[in-house]
């Protein structure tokens, strides 16, 4: 096998080995490519939501649950993404620099496919006043919604502090990689609540259908993340 092919694979199959010198910059830039195309394809199926065989009722009013699952679930994919991107450059692992990649690569098209679907409904990217999962009843989520920091700032369930994810990039080895577990675990759950509720509850099928998709894999991915941190002796970390 030459050193083209290998440095095409997005992760290695024969060595648990860090990437080495002149093979990282290649690697990375495969990378970059791949998962760029995979946000532009999304965004491309997005734009289909009115094509023949997709809903072809009212577009989503402002304060709809299709608008406000859209806008949110996309920024809290996008830390996940983050996470996602910390562990798989920096994890020695296999199985933790696979997962990695899964992750940001499946959380990313479906970032595609809600922006694509807001710039259709001609809505903002995000909500203008700053505040998530206001389109959720209040006790619709055991976790709360819109919750505030210290400093103000509006979070969602499960979302990474800035101190966590400082905290993540300085690990290395088992360290980084039970962590990265950790904060995915509870990333995954701190979602589920919005996606369970969208896939009830949003007017439009595309966007119940991918609400229901997201709960399905990351429901799967969670127990395979509990696995992973029990075969290490760890813990998840409270909800």
């Amino acid at each position: 096998m030459t050193d083209t092919e290998q440095d095409t694979g997005a992760i290695e199959q024969t060595s648990d080995e860090p990437p080495r010198g002149g093979l990282t910059l290649a690697r990375t830039v495969v990378i970059t490519a791949a998962v760029l195309a995979v946000l532009l394809l999304g965004a491309a199926i997005g734009l289909l939501v009115k094509l023949p065989g997709a809903d072809t009722g009212s577009t989503p009013a402002r304060d709809s649950v299709d608008v406000g699952f859209s806008q949110d679930m996309a920024v809290h994919h996008l830390q996940g993404v983050q996470m996602a991107n910390i562990a798989r450059d920096r994890s020695t692992t296999l199985e933790i620099r696979q997962l990695a990649f899964d992750i940001e690569t499946s959380q990313l098209e479906q970032v595609g496919r809600m922006k694509g679907w807001l710039f259709l409904w001609g809505q903002p990217e995000q909500s203008p006043d700053g505040k998530y999962m206001t389109w959720m009843p209040e006790g619709s989520s055991t976790h709360g919604h819109g919750e505030q920091t210290s400093t103000g700032a509006a979070v969602m369930p499960g979302m990474a502090s800035s101190e966590e994810l400082a905290k993540l990039r300085s690990l290395s080895g088992a360290e980084l990689d039970t962590f990265f577990l950790q904060l995915m675990l509870r990333h995954h759950g701190g979602g589920s609540a919005m996606a369970s509720y969208a896939a009830t509850h949003a007017g439009q099928n595309v966007v119940r259908t991918l609400a229901d998709n997201m709960l399905k894999s990351q429901t799967n991915e969670a127990q395979y993340m509990k696995d992973l941190l029990t075969a290490r002796g760890a813990s998840p970390l409270p909800s």
